[in-house]
C-alpha cells in the first residue's frame, strides 16, 4: 500500500501532522507513506524516521499532479482541504480521506464568539481522516528531529547554559504577541535566567527586553537559526510563548510550557498543548475575543485588553514551581 499526506502549510499545522505519518507508518509497517508539503516548510520533515519519501509542491500546479500520478498512489490523505488539493484528487483520481475543516462552524464561533466547534484537538481531528485504515492514535507527542547536535556553550552565554527559561516572543501577526512591557514585566518574576527566541522580525523587541532587565534575559532573536531555536527549547527547564510555529515544535520535547494566546483562542483551532504533561493556556474571556482565527495586524478596537489583562502571577507561578 501507498500512502500520500498533504499538508502544504503551515509550520503549526504541518507540525501536527507528524503523528499522522508516525502512527500510518508504525500501525501499516508495510505501508509506504509520503507527504508533499511547500519547500519552505520541508524541514519538519526532515529526519523523520516515519517518511518514506517527502514530495514538495512545485510553482505549477500541474507539475506536481503529474509527480503524484507517477507515484501511483492507492490513498490520497488530504490534511489541507484547499482548492490545490481538490484539484489534485479530482485530476488524479486516486482514492481519498479529506480533513474536515468544520468551516461554516469556525466562522460563526467567531462571528458570533461563541465556541460552537467541539473541544476536538487537530491531531485528532486529523487523525479521523485514517480511521477507515484501522489507524489510531498512539497517544505519543508529535515529532521533531533537530538537525544537528549543537552544544549550549555555542549557542548561549556561559551565565545561561546551566538553567534558563525559554521565552518565545515572536508570532506572524501583532495580536498575538504580547505588548513589550508586559513581557518585561513576567521576566522580571521568573526565577533564574530566561533566553528569549524569534526571528529578525521580533529582534528589536528582544533588545528593548534584555536592555530592561540586564544579564538576567539574553536575546537570542535573529541569531540562532531554526533549528538551533529547536533545540534551545529541548533544553530549556520550561517555555513560554504565544500562538506560533516554535511554541508548538517546543510540544515534541515535553517541556512545562506555557501557551499565551491574544486575539485568537486554541479551542477554535484545536491546537492546545499536545500530548505534554504539564501545560499551562494563559488567556482572558472578553466580548470581543476571539477577533480572529488567525491573528490581525492590529487591535480592532485598540485597547488589546486580551494581551494587556491577562495576569501575570499564574504564568509565573506555573514557570517558577
Amino acid at each position: 500500500m501507498k500512502i500520500l499526506v498533504i499538508r502544504f502549510s503551515s509550520m503549526g499545522d504541518i507540525i501536527y501532522t507528524t503523528p499522522v505519518v508516525r502512527c500510518l507508518k508504525k500501525q501499516l509497517p508495510c505501508a509506504e507513506v509520503h507527504f508533499i508539503t511547500k519547500p519552505a516548510f520541508k524541514y519538519i520533515y526532515d529526519n523523520n524516521p516515519y517518511l518514506d519519501k517527502l514530495l514538495l509542491l512545485k510553482p505549477k500546479l500541474s507539475d506536481t499532479i503529474a509527480d503524484i500520478k507517477a507515484e501511483g498512489y492507492d490513498h490520497i490523505i488530504d490534511l489541507h482541504n484547499n482548492l490545490r488539493t481538490t484539484i489534485i484528487k479530482l485530476r488524479t483520481r486516486i482514492p481519498s480521506s479529506t480533513y474536515n475543516k468544520q468551516t461554516i462552524l469556525k466562522w460563526l464561533s467567531l462571528k458570533l464568539r461563541k465556541n460552537l466547534v467541539p473541544p476536538v484537538h487537530l491531531v485528532d481531528r486529523y487523525l479521523q481522516t485514517v480511521k477507515f485504515l484501522g489507524v489510531a492514535n498512539d497517544g505519543a507527542p508529535i515529532d521533531y528531529y533537530i538537525k544537528k547536535e549543537y552544544q549550549l556553550a555555542d549557542l548561549l552565554p556561559a551565565t545561561h547554559q546551566n538553567s534558563y527559561t525559554a521565552f518565545v516572543i515572536g508570532a506572524t501577526h501583532f495580536t498575538k504577541r504580547m505588548p513589550n512591557q508586559k513581557i518585561i514585566s513576567i521576566c522580571k518574576d521568573i526565577t533564574g535566567q530566561v533566553v528569549l527566541l524569534g526571528g529578525d522580525d521580533v529582534k528589536a523587541n528582544g533588545d528593548e527586553i534584555a536592555l530592561s532587565l540586564g544579564e538576567k534575559v539574553y536575546n537570542a532573536c535573529g541569531k540562532t537559526t531554526l533549528d538551533e531555536s529547536v533545540f534551545l527549547v529541548s533544553q530549556a527547564k520550561s517555555i513560554a510563548g504565544f500562538d506560533t510555529g516554535l511554541t508548538h515544535i517546543a510540544e515534541a520535547f515535553d517541556r512545562p510550557i506555557v501557551s499565551i494566546w491574544g486575539g485568537t483562542v486554541p479551542d477554535l483551532l484545536g491546537v492546545q498543548p499536545y500530548m505534554v504533561k504539564q501545560s499551562l493556556v494563559a488567556g482572558i474571556d472578553l466580548d470581543c475575543r476571539p477577533c480572529s482565527k488567525f491573528g490581525l495586524e492590529k487591535c480592532p478596537l485598540g485597547h488589546f485588553k486580551c494581551m494587556w489583562d491577562i495576569p501575570e502571577k499564574p504564568i509565573t507561578d506555573f514557570i517558577n514551581s
